[in-house]
C-alpha cells in the first residue's frame, strides 16, 4: 500500500501534468515584469520537475504577478552542455544540474559525488546542508552562476544493464555504459575496467534499445521516469555515488530583480528543493517493487569489493591528489575516512 507521502506526491503530479507541462509553463496569461526562464533535462513527472513547477506558481503569486517564471522541462531547450552555456550565456535564467557535470567549470564541485562517499542520506544532508555544500556554492559564485543553498536530491546511482548481471567489480569490465559528461564520472568506471561513453539524457533510451552502450547507471527514481526498464534487464543496487542538482542562477540576471523580488524567488526555491527531498525518498521506498514488476530484475551488490576496488585502482588516491587535502579532510568530516 503506498504511503502517504508517496500519495501526496503521486496527486502533485497529477495536477502539474493537468496545468500543462509539456510546453513551456508561465501560469496566467497576464504581462509581467519580469519574465525568468527556467530548464532542466528531466522528464515533466519527475519530481524536480513537479516542484518546480508548484513553485513557479507560488513565485508568480507572492510576487502578484510581477514575476513569471517558465519551466521547460525535459531537455526543451537542448541538450544538458547546450543550457549549460545557454545559462552562462544569460539567455536562460536557471537551471539545475549535477555536481558532477558541474566539475567542468567548478571542478571542486565534483567533490560530493566521490564514489561511495557518502554511506546513508544523514550524512549527505549534512554535509551538503553545512560546510561542504557552502565551500562548493563559494566556488561557483567565483564565476558568472550562484548555486542557491538547499541542493535538490538526485538519488544514489544504479547501474542497469542488458547483457549481464552485476554482481563483483571484475563483470563491469569492457561494459559499455552511458555516463554524463564528468570527468569524475567517468575516472569512477575506468577503475573498474568498464567503457564508459558520454551521452546526453535524452540520448540513452535510443542508445540502449540500440546496444550502443549496454548499460547505464541512474537514480531509481530516473530509471523509472524515463522509463529505461523498457530496455534493461538487470539492476546491480550498488549505491555507487550520490547525486543532486544543484538550482543555479546567471548572477547579473539575478540582480536585476528588486531585492524583494529576489527573495521571494529565494525562499520559494530553497523551499521547493526540500519539498523534492521528500518526494524522493518517498518514491525510493516503493521503487523495487513497482520496477520489479516492470520486469527488471535487481541483486544486491558487496559495496566493500567495489570500495576495495576503486582504492586499488587508484582511484581515492588520484582525486584526494586532485582535490587537495583541505577539501578531502572536508568530505571525510561527514563522510568518514574514504580510501
Amino acid at each position: 500500500m503506498q504511503s502517504a507521502t508517496r500519495r501526496s506526491f503521486l496527486k502533485t503530479v497529477s495536477a502539474a501534468t493537468a496545468a500543462g507541462a509539456m510546453t513551456g509553463w508561465s501560469g496566467r496569461a497576464s504581462a509581467a515584469e519580469f519574465r525568468l526562464k527556467y530548464a532542466n533535462f528531466q522528464p515533466i513527472t519527475h519530481p524536480m520537475t513537479v516542484r518546480v513547477k508548484e513553485m513557479a506558481q507560488k513565485i508568480r503569486e507572492e510576487s502578484n504577478g510581477r514575476i513569471e517564471l517558465q519551466v521547460f522541462p525535459n531537455a526543451q531547450l537542448g541538450s544538458d552542455v547546450s543550457m549549460f552555456s545557454q545559462l552562462r550565456a544569460g539567455s536562460i535564467d536557471f537551471l539545475t544540474y549535477s555536481p558532477l557535470s558541474l566539475g567542468v567549470m567548478v571542478p571542486d564541485a565534483q567533490i560530493s559525488g566521490v564514489g561511495f562517499a557518502f554511506p546513508n542520506y544523514d550524512a549527505v544532508w549534512k554535509a551538503m546542508d553545512g560546510d561542504l555544500g557552502a565551500y562548493v556554492r563559494q566556488k561557483i559564485a567565483a564565476t558568472p552562476l550562484f548555486a542557491f543553498e538547499n541542493i535538490f536530491d538526485g538519488g544514489y546511482r544504479q547501474i542497469t544493464t542488458s547483457t549481464r548481471q552485476i554482481m563483483q567489480p571484475d563483470q563491469l569490465k569492457d561494459l559499455k555504459i552511458r555516463v554524463p559528461s564528468s570527468p569524475l564520472w567517468t575516472s569512477v568506471f575506468r577503475a573498474f575496467g568498464a567503457s564508459p561513453t558520454t551521452l546526453s539524457l535524452e540520448e540513452v533510451y535510443s542508445a540502449l534499445q540500440t546496444h550502443v552502450v549496454d548499460g547505464q547507471e541512474n537514480p531509481l527514481v530516473l530509471i523509472d521516469t524515463t522509463r529505461f526498464y523498457e530496455v534493461q534487464k538487470y539492476c546491480a543496487l550498488t549505491n555507487h555515488m550520490w547525486d543532486g542538482f544543484w538550482f543555479l542562477g546567471n548572477t547579473a540576471n539575478f540582480k536585476k530583480l528588486p531585492p524583494d523580488m529576489q527573495e521571494i524567488v529565494r525562499r520559494n526555491v530553497n523551499a521547493a528543493a526540500l519539498k523534492e527531498r521528500a518526494d524522493v525518498k518517498a518514491l525510493n521506498d516503493s521503487l523495487v517493487t513497482q520496477l520489479k514488476g516492470r520486469g527488471l530484475q535487481f541483486n544486491e551488490v558487496d559495496h566493500a569489493a567495489f570500495r576495495d576496488r576503486l582504492k586499488s585502482a587508484g582511484f581515492y588516491a588520484d582525486w584526494k591528489k586532485r582535490f587537495g587535502d583541505t577539501l578531502w579532510a572536508k568530505l571525510e568530516q561527514y563522510a568518514g575516512r574514504i580510501g
